[in-house]
């Protein structure tokens, strides 16, 4: 049986224009999906962006101010959680969870505490997309890559997973630790992962220690090294989370995440949603 889904957008989510509720749904049943969690992006911070960083056809351009920053739209936790009710009622037999992706919640307290009283949300998760630009901004990876260097790069968003884990206390389960990595650029040449292992582990150690469990995101598969220094360091559960935007992309490269878990000493719960716990 596949793991839950713990990682999963739809049509409420900002940055998505081909997500699907119900066809996410369906597409759980087709494959075989026992459970799976709506963890919509809920973002507050206003970050800079460069010229044609987003798609093609404008739609998240259009949400740029005229000098450049992507403010992201507010969440609609009413109509979320609505259709999160219609979508259990058309699909009894597959369990849905409720659901967000906090980002940088560390630095939004106020505003995401406001927005969980309008829950319940069964799974949040912490995430962490940006980073201060040093003009006293902020801005994501893709373009932080043109003004610095990669390895710079990394290390800063390493360093700000301790922060983002000691300063929010709203999330359950730490998201692509691995984020900067999807955008490591050609022209700094091929990625060595154990160049960063002190920095992991660091980041990793701190996670472990406030109880939270590491999301094996399997949008650009997770080195096997950062599960192995995750249970080393202390780590107790992994959950699975596949960051689809579309129903397409549900549940996709699970079979080989759980068993890369599997080979590492992690272990399903007696649910399907459970998070998967130490042997």
């Amino acid at each position: 049986m596949l793991p839950a889904d713990s990682h999963v957008h739809s049509e409420w989510s900002w940055d998505t224009r081909t997500g699907s509720m119900e066809a996410t749904c369906a597409r759980a049943v087709e494959i075989g999906l026992p459970a799976l969690a709506f963890t919509e992006h809920v973002d507050h911070t206003v970050w800079s962006v460069e010229p044609g960083e987003f798609d093609a056809d404008g739609y998240l351009s259009s949400l740029c101010t005229p000098d450049g920053h992507l403010i992201p739209p507010r969440f609609d936790p009413a109509g979320y959680l609505a259709e999160i009710e219609r979508c259990r009622s058309l699909f009894p037999g597959l369990r849905i969870l409720s659901g967000l992706e906090v980002g940088e919640p560390h630095w939004h307290a106020d505003a995401v505490a406001k927005l969980l009283e309008a829950g319940p949300f069964d799974r949040v998760i912490g995430s962490l997309h940006c980073l201060p630009n040093g003009d006293g901004g902020f801005t994501e990876p893709p373009a932080l890559y043109s003004r610095r260097a990669a390895t710079e790069v990394v290390r800063a968003y390493l360093a700000e997973i301790p922060s983002l884990v000691a300063g929010s206390e709203v999330f359950s389960v730490l998201t692509h630790i691995d984020y900067p990595l999807r955008y490591w650029p050609e022209q700094a040449g091929p990625f060595d992962l154990t160049v960063f292992e002190e920095e992991y582990r660091h980041a990793l150690r701190v996670t472990a220690g406030s109880g939270r469990a590491l999301e094996i995101n399997t949008r650009l598969p997770m080195h096997a090294d950062i599960v192995r220094w995750w249970r080393e360091e202390g780590g107790q559960a992994v959950t699975f989370g596949s960051d689809a935007h579309e129903p397409s992309a549900l549940a996709r490269g699970f079979r080989e995440a759980a068993e890369m878990a599997r080979a590492l000493g992690f272990r399903p719960g007696p649910n399907p949603y459970d998070f998967w716990g130490r042997a």
